[in-house]
């Protein structure tokens, strides 16, 4: 509700003050109401004169008698009442130009204007909050021009200086008769009902004193994200609380358009609610806070902390601090709204102060989670430690003894919420619950099994603040107690299911526990790999008609480096499980049954199309499409049987065949042109010589193959030890066993199949390998020699050609690396 100087209240739709009188202006008296029996809950008599009041509006010849017969509608009823019908009319026959006038002319001051300032923001703030009640009108360009207007009426108060607004006084007082006397006649004309006394009030709500007609929407405004700010120094002056009211609520109808966040990011809506807090406006902490935690919990999360960090950042200062002074249960029931303002991790608001207010929440959070809480309010303190673990780690957590209470109580959580009979339905509230515990455990598991990785190089130091071996191992019972309870809820989902948020959410908490610990729970984790197949399938292939995962992906941005989510996305979580599993016989069975490999091979081809598609760009690496080869490497080395009869493996030599070629001339991808080759020299071993020509395709892969083993070592500019190329020395740790793979797999090549030895001496490999070990006088490491003589000793046993050619080095040269490899020497006969 919005009122000016003289009592008279303008259309707004909270206003609710003057509904009593509806029916006796009318001139329908008391008994009025009972004839309220139309839309809107109008008495016949309201609507009769409301449309004589719309006609004149219609036909209004200036800003006078628009206003005028605006007045009157809100005299006859407040916007409440309005149905959208009538308030499209109105829309239609004052548009959204007259209330953008009256803001501009009031911040920016016109001698032509009798209306004080703050009288035309109340007008025009009233007029777009009741228009603004319907969605379509909400999303107008028009009124989207006014949110920078608006931003800055409530974080900076009226915006006009004291002088201006002396200045123009004596203005205001001589035009003012005129208006009022206009405005009364237009009044007067609208329904003989409504008597003059009740406009006669109106002389300081008189209108703008322009002459054009209203209904020539001017797009009059301001440039997106210019708010408004004062320039004086002079203290902010505080707003109406009516006017405050309709400026949030214009704003709050933008911000549940589809993409009304997004418009008010870009008008610079954050740091303009930012100052309103600062500053205390009037409503900014009732509706101002509230708005800003729509911003910040949704797709425009991390644009915004990108753009605005400095002023988010002291807002989570202001936010937290209040938190911090706040008692028991005002306080537990703010752990909810304070995960809003709180940064994605990772971002840019990483900072020394950002680490302080984590560490002075954690302070409050300890005893919190010490005491005696009910379900309910554990569960909202958990949620906000798991968000602070995700952004400063256990550093700022506390002690160690705290740091495993943490641990447990989200694991006895989890055991609560899961272990239910079958057929238990799962809250809203419990399942928000269950997922942040599910962050603190995987942190939990990453550092205990850290913990005990590095136990013998630093005994009693690790990230969980000085966890020490006996409480990791403390740690690690109660996570697989807990993680036993998340096997036994999964192995009660149905297809129906696979939609679910949090099935996905359960489902991600357990790979994370399988990528680190697959010892424990073994035949409990087998049993239930037909789900976890089952599930990664479905939502490959697209095959779960239930959109609901993917939509709440989208909505809440959960997916790194704002990549859109995809079907891939669950199979990516248990690829690492897939590398500890297809390594052992017992689950690998398993996972041949459920035709595991054809599922991997799959997930490459979908991730080749996807790098094909991204062009030059393609230059990121995906270390999943890595992992995937990794775990149909273990199929190759261990199930030769299956390689040569499963179809899905000619498959992958076809889509190998095509991506090497490729890859080979993209530096950055070097890990996975790796991987792909020697996945590819592994199957091409388990093949026999084709009978007839060799296809194109082979000859293509093992071309490409030959180049790359090649271009791994040089043997530098003059005598001395064989060094790894410049293109490698980056990724040498993780390519370089598989470079000595693949020329082991090479060798295997050759014997299988002849003809690759001609390739080898075409492409030059032969040539260039043994000059570099003629020149060199030792390579890297033992592995790598053992890998180069394996090879050469395959091509001298097939090759009469390449066992004369390296016969002819090794009489010519007795120094070097190649004259200390003595099985070569035997199989190219020199003695």
């Amino acid at each position: 509700m919005a009122e000016g100087k003289g009592g008279t209240t303008v259309l707004s739709p909270e206003n609710d003050s003057i509904s009593s009188h509806c029916g006796k202006e009318a001139g329908g008296g008391e008994g009025a109401e009972s004839d309220s029996d139309g839309p809107g809950g109008l008495t016949d008599a309201q609507r009769d004169v409301l449309e004589r009041c719309l006609h004149a509006l219609t036909h209004a010849k200036n800003d006078s008698h628009t206003l005028a017969a605006l007045l009157l509608i809100t005299r006859l009823c407040p916007a409440s009442q309005l149905d959208k019908p009538t308030l499209r009319r109105i829309f239609e026959a004052v548009g959204l130009s007259l209330p953008a006038r009256l803001l501009v002319t009031a911040v920016k001051g016109s001698e032509s204007s009798s209306l004080p300032p703050e009288e035309l923001l109340s007008l025009g703030t009233a007029l777009l909050a009741a228009l603004s009640t319907d969605p379509d009108m909400a999303s107008h360009p028009q009124l989207l021009t006014t949110v920078p207007l608006l931003l800055g009426i409530i974080a900076d108060g009226p915006t006009w200086s004291r002088q201006k607004q002396a200045g123009q006084g004596q203005n205001q007082s001589q035009q003012g008769a005129q208006d009022e006397a206009e405005m009364t006649n237009t009044a007067q004309r609208q329904d003989s009902d409504v008597h003059s006394a009740q406009i006669s009030n109106t002389t300081e709500n008189s209108p703008l004193g322009e002459t054009e007609p209203s209904k020539h929407k001017d797009k009059e405004g301001v440039a997106d994200g210019d708010v408004p700010m004062v320039q004086d120094a002079s203290p902010p002056l505080k707003l109406d609380e009516a006017m405050a009211a309709d400026c949030y609520q214009v704003l709050t109808a933008v911000c549940s358009l589809p993409r009304g966040p997004e418009q008010l990011l870009t008008r610079g809506a954050v740091p303009a609610l930012c100052r309103a807090l600062d500053r205390n406006q009037t409503l900014s902490h009732e509706r101002g806070l509230a708005l800003l935690g729509c911003l910040l919990s949704g797709k425009t999360r991390d644009k915004a902390w990108s753009k605005y960090p400095t002023e988010l950042l002291s807002l989570l200062v202001m936010v937290s601090k209040d938190f911090c002074q706040a008692k028991d249960q005002a306080r537990l029931d703010m752990c909810a709204p304070l995960l809003q303002f709180l940064p994605p991790p990772g971002g840019a608001a990483e900072s020394e102060e950002l680490k302080g207010v984590v560490t002075s929440l954690w302070e409050v959070l300890r005893p919190m989670i010490q005491a005696k809480l009910t379900p309910k309010q554990i569960g909202s303190v958990l949620v906000l430690g798991a968000c602070l673990l995700d952004l400063c780690g256990w550093g700022p957590v506390g002690p160690p003894k705290f740091c495993c209470l943490l641990v447990n109580r989200a694991c006895v959580e989890v055991r609560m919420g899961l272990e239910e009979p079958p057929g238990t339905d799962i809250s809203p509230e419990l399942q928000h619950t269950i997922t942040g515990c599910y962050r603190i455990m995987e942190a939990a598991m990453e550092q205990a099994c850290s913990q005990g990785a590095t136990q013998d190089t630093a005994p009693q130091q690790s990230a969980v603040s000085g966890l020490s071996l006996q409480q990791s191992r403390q740690v690690l019972r109660v996570l697989e107690e807990a993680f036993s309870a998340v096997i036994y809820h999964l192995q009660q989902v149905d297809h129906s299911r696979y939609g679910d948020p949090f099935i996905f959410a359960t489902f991600r908490s357990l790979c994370s526990w399988l990528a680190e610990e697959t010892s424990c729970l073994k035949e409990e984790v087998t049993g239930l790999l037909p789900f976890l197949i089952g599930y990664t399938r479905t939502h490959l292939q697209g095959d779960n008609p239930d959109k609901g995962l993917s939509n709440w992906m989208s909505e809440m941005s959960v997916n790194e480096e704002g990549r859109v989510w995809s079907g891939q996305d669950a199979l990516r979580y248990l690829l690492p499980a897939l590398c500890h599993l297809s390594a052992e016989e017992g689950p690998r069975k398993v996972l041949l049954s459920l035709n595991t490999p054809a599922l991997l091979v799959d997930f490459l081809s979908q991730g080749w199309s996807s790098l094909k598609g991204k062009g030059g760009a393609a230059s990121t690496r995906d270390p999943s499409m890595e992992t995937a080869c990794s775990a149909l490497l273990n199929f190759a080395v261990t199930e030769p049987e299956r390689v040569r009869k499963d179809p899905c493996f000619r498959t992958l030599e076809s889509l190998l065949s095509e991506a090497l070629p490729v890859l080979v001339h993209k530096p950055r991808l070097l890990v996975l042109a790796a991987n792909y080759c020697t996945l590819g020299l592994m199957i091409g071993r388990l093949k026999p010589a084709p009978e007839g020509p060799v296809e194109a395709g082979q000859r293509r892969f093992f071309s490409a193959a030959l180049r790359f083993l090649r271009s791994a070592l040089d043997s530098g500019p003059g005598p001395g030890p064989a060094r790894v190329s410049p293109g490698w020395e980056e990724w040498w740790e993780e390519a370089g066993e598989l470079w000595r793979l693949g020329l082991q797999a090479l060798g295997g090549c050759v014997r299988a199949q002849p003809w690759i030895s001609a390739l080898v001496r075409e492409e030059g490999w032969l040539k260039h390998t043994l000059g570099m070990l003629g020149i060199c006088n030792a390579l890297p490491d033992t592995h790598t020699q053992e890998a180069l003589e394996e090879a050469l000793c395959a091509m001298a046993d097939r090759c009469p050609l390449c066992k004369q050619e390296i016969g002819n080095v090794m009489r010519g040269s007795n120094k070097g690396a190649l004259s200390q490899m003595g099985n070569l020497r035997k199989s190219a006969g020199v003695k």
